[in-house]
């Protein structure tokens, strides 16, 4: 069995503008701070969370620097570095090693999708190209590309740098067990879906989550109750906050909501999310609000 040395909750950071839209490294290292205070295990940059599709190439570069420079080596840093492309990918994910990575999560090639030798062919380009761990992204519901336990398993097998697994293709729980299982344990199994089937996961063996940036403590809060034998106690604070997981798992609106969450908090300035992330209109807002006020532990 692997050690898989990464493991707990691992929250994908929102990328912060201001309200013209522009990039603020000001409120960025703010919300990492906040995180790290929170109790997160890990962070996740460039994720589907962290608008990352509506970043410029230079604009990653330097949230990379910032954010790498202010972390210290506090946390592991775990960079979304994916592309259409594989030798696009493998560029993008050397460059995010070679600027302090910890471990790479990466899609599989999506807008003109392969079959399971092309897509063994992708990561093990990226693979010999760098010297971190490789978390693979199973989310379908995205990228229409089916990954099935053999296939992840045998990608563990004989690729090099393979060593995790963020499944977000539900039912998560069997998908889990499913992977487990094939690898043999040898892949660490991670969450993510903003931890909508959390404690279906954990109780299934997963290594860890990956949600969003706005609820670290009450993850961890359920993380830490899990792990020393108190599931009760775990379960009562997941089943609290499973209304609010729930409305930010609507689609396109689930950045948007984390961000006024965290406004609200007083963690950063600004709600603004670029196009096409959709920004939630005033009902919504309220509707949010609502939440906030009805569910105990936020």
């Amino acid at each position: 069995m692997r050690d898989h040395y990464l493991q707990g909750v691992f929250p994908i950071m929102v990328t912060t503008f201001d309200d013209q839209g522009g990039l603020d490294l000001e409120g960025q290292l703010s919300l990492l701070n906040y995180l790290i205070e929170q109790g997160a295990h890990g962070i996740g940059l460039f994720g589907i969370a962290s608008e990352g599709y509506a970043l410029t190439e230079d604009e990653r570069r330097q949230l990379m620097a910032v954010v790498k420079t202010e972390v210290r080596g506090r946390v592991p840093l775990v960079v979304s570095s994916g592309h259409n492309g594989t030798d696009a990918a493998v560029r993008i994910s050397k460059e995010a090693e070679d600027m302090g990575a910890d471990m790479l999560m990466i899609m599989p090639p999506s807008f003109l999708r392969t079959d399971g030798d092309g897509l063994l062919y992708y990561y093990e380009a990226i693979s010999k190209a760098i010297s971190i761990p490789i978390m693979i992204q199973d989310a379908p519901l995205m990228t229409a590309v089916a990954l099935p336990p053999a296939l992840l398993a045998r990608m563990a097998r004989e690729i090099e740098h393979v060593k995790y697994v963020k499944v977000e293709a539900p039912p998560t729980g069997p998908k889990v067990s499913a992977v487990l299982r094939e690898s043999r344990d040898g892949l660490g199994v991670f969450g993510g879906m903003n931890g909508q089937f959390l404690f279906e996961e954990l109780a299934r063996g997963a290594t860890g989550t990956m949600p969003g940036s706005d609820m670290t403590a009450l993850y961890v809060r359920i993380w830490n109750l899990f792990k020393s034998g108190q599931s009760e106690a775990a379960w009562r604070i997941f089943a609290n906050v499973l209304p609010l997981i729930r409305f930010q798992l609507q689609p396109g609106m689930g950045v948007s909501a984390m961000k006024h969450n965290l406004v609200n908090a007083g963690v950063i300035r600004s709600a603004y999310v670029r196009h096409p992330t959709v920004a939630l209109d005033n009902e919504s807002v309220r509707e949010l609000q609502f939440l906030r006020e009805h569910i105990q532990c936020v």
